[in-house]
């Protein structure tokens, strides 16, 4: 091979990689040795911190906070922004604490409110949805749903580092659920829940124009995913908001679940896909309304736009 034709590109490349995975394991090795109380301070305390500095998640956030209230006053945006990201640095906290974690001492942290809601279309046997968002510690809430006794299949979009996503991941399923990633494809999905199993699903981001629907989004068009429409529309299977939420008079995290989103029944083929995939975004505003510094308001989620729309961001 030639000098030129030498990969060196591919060095820093690898070497960042390493980095990262070393960078995320000292952190959750060093915080999994402390006490839960003192990992989950020096989580918020952390994300605080970056909360201080002007970076462009922040400004995304801001923005984020100007589309969906746009009548708050600037010192309320950023409250709720300060205590977003405080929110994501007690989910970094519990994080770490995942293999401390046991079907006995779980209920000393997570309490239910709504299960019936849950076990009730558990019952009907045409599989679940747990529609879901990044709100409050949401990792928490799979995790804790399978030591519970109720495990299910989760997507997520696998880490680019595959070092970290494998560490990741290891973490994410230690409790029963089953991982799985979008290139599964929906035949996996599809089957798991004629089984009568659970899926989870993060709808609350945003995806490209090919892949989502425009439906409205705190008064906007939000490019969003369809998959859980055309799951439920296919299968039969109940569609229940499942979510995470931080109660700080009891010091614990509550997992909500709310009445199964029942969309409109009229339409039929890819409006009743569209149709579906409104109700569930609405379903989801819903409890980003009551819950808004819970809420990962630093997500691009109206990065994509209709034809003809300028850029947001």
């Amino acid at each position: 091979m030639l000098a030129a034709e030498r990969p060196a590109v591919n060095r820093p490349v690898s070497l960042r990689r390493r980095v990262e995975f070393l960078a995320v394991a000292a952190v959750l090795g060093l915080f999994g040795r402390l006490p839960r109380s003192v990992a989950l301070f020096l989580g918020q305390a952390l994300t605080l911190a970056l909360f201080r500095i002007p970076l462009k998640m922040r400004r995304i956030g801001l923005r984020n906070l100007a589309i969906a209230f746009p009548d708050a006053s600037e010192a309320e945006r950023k409250r709720i922004l300060r205590a977003s990201y405080r929110s994501l640095g007690r989910l970094l906290g519990e994080a770490t604490q995942f293999h401390k974690f046991n079907r006995d001492n779980i209920g000393d942290i997570v309490r239910y409110d709504g299960l019936e809601h849950y076990t009730d279309a558990v019952k009907a046997g045409r599989g679940v949805i747990f529609l879901t968002g990044h709100i409050g510690a949401w990792e928490l809430s799979a995790f804790a749903h399978g030591l519970f006794g109720h495990p299910l299949n989760v997507l997520v979009r696998p880490i680019d580092n595959e070092a970290v996503n494998e560490l990741v991941e290891r973490r994410r399923s230690a409790s029963g659920n089953r991982i799985f990633s979008k290139s599964a494809g929906l035949k996996a999905f599809v089957s798991a829940l004629r089984k009568g199993e659970t899926v989870g699903i993060l709808a609350d981001v945003n995806v490209q124009r090919h892949q989502g629907i425009f439906c409205d989004f705190f008064g906007l068009p939000a490019c969003s995913t369809p998959l859980v429409a055309a799951l439920a529309l296919r299968t039969g299977a109940a569609v229940v908001p499942g979510y995470l939420v931080w109660d700080a008079a009891e010091r614990k995290h509550i997992l909500k679940f709310d009445a199964p989103v029942e969309p409109p029944i009229a339409a039929e083929g890819e409006e009743a896909v569209a149709a579906a995939t409104a109700a569930y975004q609405k379903a989801l505003e819903a409890v980003i309304r009551r819950h808004p510094d819970q809420w990962l308001w630093i997500h691009r989620r109206w990065k994509t736009r209709p034809e003809g729309e300028g850029e947001l961001y």
